[in-house]
């Protein structure tokens, strides 16, 4: 298992996204950087996606956490170009640690 954890900024217009839609953003910004995600394996896969702390509707945040399961190693500078590339404007990616165990 292949743990990234990361930090992201989230300002302007993408601070009216919800919560929900914010981690919908990032698992198809994810799938189209083409990184190797792990799936659950129940009965209704999903992706081993976390984000630390919902924020409010309409508020901005420099220093936002959240970590994925990846199913191959990626270096995490790496992992930053690659999602980076596939964000909209006013969602950055700041930092990244990976945790191969």
């Amino acid at each position: 298992m292949y743990t990234i954890a990361f930090h992201f900024s989230k300002s302007g217009e993408m601070k009216y996204i919800s919560h929900l839609d914010l981690m919908r953003l990032f698992v198809r910004s994810m799938r189209r950087a083409r990184l190797p995600l792990k799936l659950t394996e129940g009965f209704s896969p999903h992706h081993k996606f976390s984000i630390l702390k919902a924020l409010k509707l309409g508020v901005e945040s420099m220093c936002e956490e959240a970590s994925i399961v990846l199913a191959a190693p990626v270096p995490p500078q790496e992992f930053i170009e690659r999602l980076q590339q596939q964000l909209p404007k006013g969602i950055a990616i700041t930092d990244a640690k990976g945790n191969f165990n």
